[in-house]
Formats: C-alpha cells, structure tokens, sequence
C-alpha cells in the first residue's frame, strides 16, 4: 500500500543527545538504544471514519521521536498498518449501504492527506491487513502446530474452526528456562487477569465465546460467515485474520526482532499490544518490540471523545474550515503526549495566536539566539519528548524583541529550521 509524502528535513548543525523515553511496562523513562539505527511500529486506523484529533495526538506525538532520530542521523525504519478489514469497517459499510472496500480506501486516503497536511514524517513500510494475509497464514498454522493455538466449533450458527490463541500454552512455553526472555500475560499492561477481562470485552474480545479455553484466549482466524469477505487461508479454511496476529505479523516482518519502539494510544496497551507480544514471542521466542510507549486520550470539552459518542473533532473538517495545519499540531504539541487532555476552542485559538507570535518574532530574531534555541528544543524533545516545554522555549525566545538594527537572518533561519524539523511546524 502507498503511503503518503514525507517533507524535506531541514539539515541542523550538531545532534540532539541521547533520547529518553518513557517506558510502559516499567512506567518510568529511560534511555533508548544507542545504535545507528532504530526502528519503530505505531499501529494505524481502522479506516471507517476520519481522522480524528485523538488519532492526530498519536501519530504527531510519534512523528517527534522519528524527527529526533533523524536528528541524530539514525537510519530510521518506520513501519505502519492500516486495518482496512475488521468488523466495524463491515458494520459501517453495511449501515452505508457502500462497498467495504470503496469505504477503506477513501478512509485510508483521507488519513493520509491529515497526516499530510500535519507534516508527519510517512513510515517507510504502510501495510494493509488484507495485503498481509498471504503472510499470516501461515503464521497462524505453525501456532496451531506447536500447539500454542487451537480450533473452536461453532455455535449460534458460527461455523467450526474459529483459531484462537492460547495464552496458557504460550505462557508455558515461553518460561522454558533455556530462554532468555520470557513472555506472560501482563508483562506490557501490569493488569491482573481479573482486571483485563472488562477491557478485552470493550476492545474488541469474546470473553464468553463458549468453547474457548480461557476467557482471554485471542482470536487469530475467524473462518468465513455468509455475507462476509474472506481470503484463502490453506489448512485454516476460507476466513479472515484477528486484529492482534495482523500487527505482529507485519512488524515481524518489516522490522528486527526486537524492534526499538512500539507506539500507539494507550488504549492498546492491553488487549492489543499484550496479545501482539504473545504472538511474536510464540513465533520466534524473541521479545516484540524492546520498549513500549503509549499517548494519553483526547477528549472534547470535558467528555470522551470517541465515535460511538458521535463528538469527533475531525482534522478534516477543521482543514476545510480553513484552520491552518500547523495551527492543529502546535495545538496537540500544547501537551505532552503521555497526558489525557480536552480539545476546545480556546486551545485552537491559542495555538492560532502562538503561531502568529513566531511567526512575527523571525522578523527580528536577536543575533546569536538560534544556537541556544536549537539547544533549548533538543534537550525538551530528547526528555521524553517534552513538546510543552519546547513550545515555551520559542515562546521566550520570541517574547525577546530588538531593533531590526541587532536582528540576524541566519539566527531566524536556523530557528525557522529547528522549529521545522523537531516540531514539525512550518514557519
């Protein structure tokens, strides 16, 4: 699948130090790898609606760990999936009364003009589920093989040979001593079963599937239902993947085992990034990802912003209104990103002003600033990308005024390029 077109990264003089970030399950920051290269998997959309701010928060927040990377001449490999076959893009396809397919491409499409026009660095690798199916087959088939996953008959009209994933077999399995690094239920969310089972029921779970062998057991293959697409899948019977083996599957494949940093809201920590973990261990007996790290959830004006609620902000909507791009990024970059925050209006109009004030200090940036504002950047973002406290350094620095006598050009391009490449925002 195509993705979408990355801007030119303004070149910067030095590099920014070593980048800590903050690790899920030890719920503390700490330093990355120091290597030449990194890598990095945010799980994408399920393209049945447009982007909405809550998205945007993720997407940017990682777009500035890339950006430091790259600021750290890394080579960086940046893998991103888009679920483009599940149960809700059906639901909504059929409530439509469009083709699913017709109704994930112009989603997907959609998604990719918002990250776009946010100046999001696009991933190397954009992936779709149904291009990955050929490659999950397979995968699931030497779980069932190694006795890690196993068929369920049907009932309530389902058809037999649903595959599930078997968190018990995994989990022993995976503690064999001869391993250096075990995987168990848990191990990324710090929930107790008893605690999971309400979130693996509102994230998209079958705790009371009758026939499994514990509530928790993961869906890996749902064989084909009369109405529904589905895809060749070999010894598994016609059907379709589950949500979590899609992801693993794909970094698996596009990525070193273990890559460097799986991103995404932190509403996946638990089911979604803990079943992925489990997968890619039973695969390859080899950690995912070697640090996790999760965005806090956006609201709107005091309440919960999600699409059962019908209270989206939408970045396209707000794009046609005429609201300039970087106005919406400086406006997320306004928190940082591990905190649960509100969209209002008063934000979107601070942001608007603070972009004005930036844009009006270039006009008399004080000779020898630009250095110590590169600085000033660097440091906020390698502290576990702390945009709030970079924001407050342009903001101090453009507070500073001058006569256009002592104002520097080269100081107000070199800003002008900071700004750009670590935040993201067009001056």
């Amino acid at each position: 699948m195509k993705t979408w077109k990355s801007p030119a990264l303004p070149q910067l003089p030095g590099t920014m130090p070593a980048i800590h970030l903050h690790e899920t399950t030890q719920q503390r920051v700490v330093p990355l790898p120091d290597s030449d290269k990194a890598s990095l998997y945010v799980c994408g959309i399920t393209p049945y609606d447009a982007t909405h701010i809550g998205h945007a928060a993720t997407y940017v927040a990682f777009d500035l760990l890339n950006r430091a990377w790259h600021d750290q001449n890394r080579a960086v490999n940046y893998v991103q999936n888009v679920t483009d076959i599940d149960d809700p893009l059906l639901e909504r396809a059929n409530r439509d009364g469009v083709d699913w397919r017709e109704l994930a491409a112009s989603q997907t499409a959609l998604f990719q003009a918002d990250m776009e026009a946010l100046n999001v660095l696009a991933p190397d690798h954009y992936i779709g589920a149904v291009e990955s199916i050929a490659w999950i087959v397979p995968e699931v088939e030497s779980l069932l093989a190694a006795g890690l996953a196993y068929p369920v008959a049907g009932t309530d009209g389902a058809p037999d040979g649903d595959i599930y994933f078997s968190i018990e077999a995994a989990s022993a399995a995976s503690h064999d001593p001869d391993l250096q690094a075990p995987w168990w239920l848990g191990q990324i969310s710090g929930l107790t079963q008893e605690e999971m089972l309400p979130f693996f029921a509102e994230r998209g779970g079958d705790p009371q599937r009758p026939g499994k062998r514990h509530p928790l057991d993961a869906l890996l293959w749902r064989v084909a239902r009369d109405g529904e697409p589905s895809w060749d899948g070999a010894s598994l019977g016609a059907g379709r993947p589950g949500w979590h083996i899609e992801c693993t599957v794909i970094a698996r494949r596009f990525l070193p085992s273990p890559f460097t940093v799986q991103g995404g809201g932190s509403d996946l920590v638990f089911p979604h990034h803990e079943m992925g973990a489990g997968h890619a261990f039973a695969l390859g007996e080899t950690p995912m990802a070697r640090h996790y790290s999760h965005t806090g959830m956006v609201g709107l004006d005091g309440e919960k912003m999600s699409k059962s609620l019908g209270n989206l902000v939408l970045v396209s909507v707000l794009r046609s209104k005429g609201v300039d791009p970087a106005v919406i990024r400086l406006a997320i970059l306004a928190h940082h990103y591990r905190t649960d925050w509100f969209w209002t209006q008063e934000l979107l109009d601070d942001a608007q002003l603070r972009l004005q004030r930036w844009r009006r200090a270039l006009l008399h940036a004080p000779v020898g600033t630009g250095k110590l504002v590169l600085a000033e950047l660097r440091e906020a973002l390698s502290q576990d990308l702390d945009a709030p406290r970079a924001l407050a350094a342009v903001d101090a620095w453009a507070a500073t005024e001058v006569s256009s006598e002592l104002a520097s050009e080269h100081d107000a391009d070199l800003i002008s390029d900071a700004i750009e490449a670590l935040l993201g925002v067009a001056l």
